[in-house]
């Protein structure tokens, strides 16, 4: 195993989700359920899955398409979202 790449990962990986939407419903789902275990394992099952379907649509998109058109990409994207989500109406 590539102890650097799985590290690199995971605090990749930690970082963006601090504070998303996604921890935040998980925090409301806590405040108000008994079983908090079933909020984190349910929790935790939603994350691996939507990962493992990113590495599995990663890989396989990158047999046709290079790595580095993938990422060009994704960042054209981020930046597109970003001036969306500054530009938009907030309410």
């Amino acid at each position: 195993m590539d102890w650097k790449l799985m590290l690199s990962t995971l605090g990749i990986v930690f970082l963006a989700e601090l504070g998303d939407k996604t921890q935040l419903a998980a925090f409301s789902l806590a405040a108000k359920a008994d079983s908090k275990w079933a909020i984190f394992l349910g929790s935790s099952l939603a994350l691996i899955a939507t990962s493992g379907i990113a590495v599995l649509a990663g890989d396989a998109i990158s047999r046709v398409i290079p790595p580095i058109w993938i990422r060009r990409g994704a960042g054209a994207l981020f930046i597109v979202l970003g001036i969306f989500f500054l530009l938009g109406r907030s309410e």
